[in-house]
């Protein structure tokens, strides 16, 4: 039996956001509170400690909405009527966490950079409090896009210039999943999506043909594709539904029906061997003096059969991707962290084994030899390195300055160049030997152990 309708709309967005914390960040800012430590500044790294296995980079991805929770954090009478229900905080404590805003300042690496273990994505600087209140939001948000723009950047290699479009709304991890995944995989390089709410919201270009359930719902599949043909003269015909090629056939008899009018842009295969049938659809395609009218292919695709096809030759024009992308099926993880790297002016760091930190403020340099890039440095923050510094200031006294960090045309053509200049090994699909170099600066180092040592003395 179905139960009541929730009093409350099932979906994160502006107004309930700021809930979206785990407990712990709330009873942690009440005890800072307490202490009359809340409002000294603070630094947060977020980084990722490893790559996924066959990963040889991550894509930076989640700044857009990092930035977005931060500007907007502000917590609204029905949260903390909320909180207060909940038996933990104090009336004083809830009143001062009404007037909280993050008032602080952001570096972050531009979307669409490609990133490596160690190296901040983005550093919060800014009251202890209000910092440690945007973890969960922040690597929510950073890793999970960031896991799918390096996946789908896999699948875009592997096309070698054949378009890619995102078919995996269906099977996603929910709602906000499918919406967040189609910018971050056209950041990436994929060319459109099925999804139209991202369409809308990113403007993302939206794609799609049709499904077997078009071709079944009639009695003929030659009318099937007849009648579509007629409403949406330029489509792609699903012709797998029965037997392959005699749809492709169909679609040549459709041809010569309609003569100059025929404009259908292209077949799509979604079973079977799809080298074989691309092939041979072709022949088929070609005899008929349909040379124009592309083969696209989907079913099951991910990156290494989609390089497997191209290996082969088969005359593919583009893919559709669903599953495989969707949910980063073989790597669906980063180990990201979010950690407090300085307090109060001093650097700070855990000495657990497996798990280090490096203190204090940090500035990634790429240095680059004839146009490719050949290592990076983590240093501290105003040290002068070689190379390039990745992380730019975003955002200062809680507001993003002015050039938008969520502009995705130039997200995607930053992920287009900067993949493009990493050596080829490291942007291939196979792990790289060796992997890509990534030093901690000499200042930076013996800042660490000075820390170090302070902590063990203490």
């Amino acid at each position: 039996m179905i139960g009541p309708v929730p009093p409350l709309p099932p979906w994160v967005d502006d107004a309930n956001a700021p809930l979206l914390v785990d407990l712990y960040e709330l009873t942690m800012a009440q005890a800072y509170w307490r202490e009359g430590m809340a409002d000294e500044e603070a630094v947060f790294s977020l980084y990722f400690r490893q790559l996924p296995e066959r990963r040889n980079y991550v894509l930076a991805c989640g700044l857009a909405d990092a930035l977005r929770f931060l500007e907007r954090l502000a917590f609204a009478g029905e949260h903390l009527d909320y909180l207060e229900s909940l038996g933990h905080f104090s009336r004083a404590f809830l009143d001062w966490l009404a007037a909280l805003r993050f008032t602080g300042e952001v570096w972050a690496v531009p979307e669409g950079t490609p990133v490596f273990p160690e190296e901040p994505l983005i550093e919060v600087v800014g009251p202890i409090a209000a910092g440690q209140l945007a973890e969960s939001f922040l690597m929510n948000q950073v890793c999970f896009q960031s896991v799918l723009a390096s996946k789908a950047a896999r699948v875009v290699t592997a096309a070698g210039g054949r378009a890619v479009v995102d078919f995996g709304l269906r099977r996603m991890h929910g709602a906000d999943a499918g919406l967040k995944s189609a910018r971050a995989f056209h950041v990436a390089g994929v060319a459109a999506t099925s999804n139209v709410l991202a369409g809308r919201i990113y403007g993302v270009p939206v794609a799609g043909t049709m499904a077997h359930s078009y071709v079944q719902a009639h009695d003929d599949e030659l009318e099937a594709f007849r009648a579509f043909a007629r409403l949406y003269p330029e489509t792609v015909l699903l012709v797998d539904t029965y037997d392959t090629l005699a749809g492709v056939r169909k679609v040549v008899e459709l041809a010569r029906e309609l003569g100059g009018s025929f404009r259908v842009r292209a077949i799509r295969l979604d079973s079977g061997d799809l080298a074989e049938l691309a092939r041979r659809s072709r022949e088929i395609l070609d005899r008929a003096g349909l040379e124009r009218v592309e083969i696209f292919a989907s079913g099951g695709l991910d990156e290494d059969r989609i390089a497997e096809l191209v290996a082969l030759g088969a005359p593919i024009d583009g893919f559709g991707v669903g599953t495989d992308m969707g949910v980063s099926r073989d790597a669906p993880v980063l180990d990201m962290a979010y950690k407090l790297t300085a307090y109060a002016g001093k650097g700070r760091l855990k000495t657990s084994p497996g798990k280090p930190i490096l203190p204090g403020r940090k500035q990634v340099f790429r240095r680059e030899v004839a146009g490719e890039a050949a290592g990076d440095v983590i240093a501290r923050a105003g040290e002068s390195g070689p190379g390039r510094p990745l992380l730019e200031r975003v955002m200062a006294g809680g507001r993003t300055l002015a050039e938008d960090p969520g502009d995705l045309e130039r997200a995607r053509e930053r992920a287009r160049r900067e993949i493009g200049a990493l050596p080829a090994r490291v942007r291939g699909l196979a792990p790289a030997d060796p992997p890509y170099p990534v030093a901690v600066s000499a200042e930076l180092a013996g800042y660490a152990e000075e820390v170090r040592k302070e902590v063990e003395a203490g």
